[in-house]
């Protein structure tokens, strides 16, 4: 295995994600290395249950690894393709997994993470949870289903597809991302009380016992704002609504999506419109993995990738630089084919 942790204890699994100094984010020998695990524990008839959780106490899963992107050679970039075929490949696999599937989401859950545990049956936060789908903000889309996901909760999804602000646990619950809210000081008596369940429907009852009422979070609270304002046809229109609302929530609401790519934010309206209408997650999923293919020969996708892990300086410099100059005709082109082989979706049988 690469870093990735596999074990067994009675009729439980678990899947780790070893990689803590790079905050246990995604390479393409992780992702076959866990859906390697994945396929065996779902064939296996001994395992009544999957667990997922992260190495290290910082981080569940930061998301792919974008550096590595960046780094690569300009002639290898189309092959990280291939490391978003096969990851939302995963991301199929895990949403329609025939056993309970019980992902751990403490510590900070970004892009790829959201895929590998939001998809799942049973996903618990907790008080360390900060969770987001950031990827408009280095001129990428949300992708591992995260269009599919984020349609479930109307204006607070959108929201956050687009400001790609993090949020916490009460949030991650209310956009329908997660389930569970669990005191992390619970989590080794309840990880090891799940790897002694003998059969599936042990582990709703388990989880309920632990489970704590959390309140609302800021997002939540301003559901109403985020339903009204999330409406409009365009993101400019938004952006305008936000700043007409007057309060000091909507105002912040407002500057956060205007600092992000343009045309990642047209791209990404379109593909949650689109997702709303959609009739599966691998609907989703592979226009998602078009746009992303299609994003590789962009400039605003490795800027973004400078300004925020390689230089730091946070003030990418987008091109084209507003809204009114992205071309919609263009984004929408962005969805319809891209040149390199497409997911290959397989049923569990």
């Amino acid at each position: 295995m690469s870093n990735i942790i596999v074990s067994r204890s009675r009729h439980t699994a678990s899947i780790s994600l070893d990689r803590p100094q790079a905050l246990n984010s995604l390479t393409l020998e992780m992702v076959r290395d866990f859906a390697r695990a994945l396929d065996e524990f779902g064939a296996d008839r001994d395992v009544v249950a999957v667990i997922v959780t992260g190495e290290g106490g910082r981080a569940f899963c930061a998301g792919g690894d974008i550096r590595a992107l960046y780094e690569a050679a300009p002639q290898e970039r189309s092959g990280y393709a291939k490391f978003w075929r096969e990851e939302y490949q995963l991301n199929s696999r895990i949403a329609a997994f025939p056993k309970p599937y019980v992902a751990v989401m403490d510590g900070i859950v970004m892009g790829g993470g959201v895929g590998l545990a939001s998809h799942g049956s049973f996903r618990i936060v907790t008080e360390r949870t900060r969770l987001a789908m950031p990827e408009t903000g280095i001129g990428f889309i949300p992708d591992v289903g995260g269009t599919w996901l984020l349609t479930r909760n109307g204006g607070v999804g959108l929201y956050m597809a687009l400001a790609g602000d993090s949020v916490g646990a009460q949030d991650a619950i209310s956009a329908g991302l997660a389930d569970v809210f669990i005191d992390s000081s619970s989590l080794p008596e309840l990880l090891g009380e799940l790897r002694e369940v003998a059969t599936m429907d042990d582990v709703r009852p388990l989880l309920a016992r632990y489970a704590r009422h959390t309140g609302l979070g800021p997002l939540a609270q301003h559901e109403a704002l985020l339903r009204r304002t999330m409406a409009h046809e365009s993101v400019a229109e938004m952006i305008a609504a936000l700043r007409a609302d007057g309060s000091e929530f909507a105002r912040k609401a407002a500057d956060t999506i205007a600092m992000r790519s343009p045309t990642s934010l047209k791209l990404t309206a379109l593909l949650l419109k689109r997702a709303a209408n959609a009739q599966r997650l691998e609907d989703c999923l592979l226009a998602e993995y078009r746009a992303a293919c299609n994003l590789l020969r962009s400039h605003d996708l490795f800027e973004g990738i400078r300004a925020a892990v390689i230089d730091k300086d946070r003030r990418p410099r987008w091109s084209p630089a507003t809204l009114d100059e992205v071309d919609d005709s263009a984004v929408a082109a962005l969805l319809e084919s891209c040149d390199e082989p497409e997911p290959n979706f397989r049923a569990w049988t």
